[in-house]
């Protein structure tokens, strides 16, 4: 009894999910959508016409075209010679900065430093000019400068930190 109920409902659903399909397949739209109108024609103007018979107009030489068998006439458009392009004038109100000359000296080479630690004395590396003004070397050059000592020199220079405090603090 239950087979026999749900026969008609199963048959009224496939009927209810075919029938769409089948209206979509025998559209002739293609899935397109066209929402335009096609334009109407422009009317067709009438020319007015002239009163009096029409006077034929001679052809002018330089419309004619060249009789056959003959070489069409060769006619020169602008000049043989090259035209170069003038320069530009140079610019006006401008007057370059005055040149300067850069005197470098050479790096100034700090005093060498006393180790405490092994007893010996260690030269100071020259220094790269500066980031300060005029060249001048900054805190933050000579901290540079004083870690990359300590590197070079490495166990030569005893306790790292106390190298570095006391060669920038010189």
């Amino acid at each position: 009894m239950g087979m026999t109920r749900a026969c008609p409902l199963i048959v009224l659903l496939i009927w209810a999910l075919s029938v769409p399909a089948v209206r979509a397949q025998t559209s002739s739209d293609l899935g397109t959508i066209n929402i335009m109108q096609p334009e109407r024609p422009a009317p067709v103007r009438k020319h007015k016409t002239r009163r009096g018979p029409v006077k034929p107009v001679a052809p002018s030489p330089a419309l004619e075209r060249p009789r056959a068998g003959t070489q069409p006439h060769k006619t020169r458009h602008g000049s043989s010679n090259p035209v170069y392009p003038t320069p530009l004038p140079p610019p006006q109100g401008f007057t370059p900065p005055p040149s300067r000359d850069v005197v470098t000296h050479p790096p100034a080479v700090p005093p060498s430093i006393y180790v405490p630690e092994t007893g010996r004395t260690l030269p100071n590396l020259p220094t790269v000019s500066g980031s300060g003004p005029g060249g001048a070397e900054t805190y933050q050059d000579r901290a540079a400068r004083c870690v990359h000592q300590a590197g070079v020199y490495g166990q030569a220079a005893g306790d790292r930190n106390a190298y570095i405090g006391s060669c920038i603090n010189q």
